[in-house]
């Protein structure tokens, strides 16, 4: 995991929880969620998106590994992988957009650059 923050939740909880909003980040390509989670999405993203510019059959196990859904790593690594040929990370950008009414969180919006 890349941060040290457990989000309140147990360790299969939490990996959980960000193997699903990944995948979901990588689908739709933006995401709105709190800040303390979009620092933890936005590295696995693009840990996922590096996998993706190898090509090889081992990067695409590992991507398989901890992205839950095919056809989403099927996009990484025909789309999103080719599209940041030429980047050296810094795929990804967090935007802060006030706090939720509800319960006052700061969100913030993860998108693909």
């Amino acid at each position: 995991m890349p941060g040290t923050r457990k989000l309140g939740k147990t360790t299969d909880q939490r990996r959980a929880m960000l193997r699903q909003q990944v995948t979901d980040f990588l689908d739709n390509g933006k995401m709105e969620t709190t800040i303390t989670r979009a620092k933890e999405i936005a590295p696995l993203a693009e840990k996922m998106i590096t996998l993706g510019k190898k090509d090889t059959l081992a990067t695409r196990r590992q991507a398989l590994a901890f992205i839950t859904r095919e056809d989403v790593v099927t996009k990484v690594f025909k789309e999103l992988a080719p599209k940041y040929s030429e980047r050296n990370g810094g795929y990804t950008r967090i935007t802060r957009i006030g706090v939720r009414r509800g319960d006052a969180a700061e969100m913030a919006i993860v998108e693909l650059v």
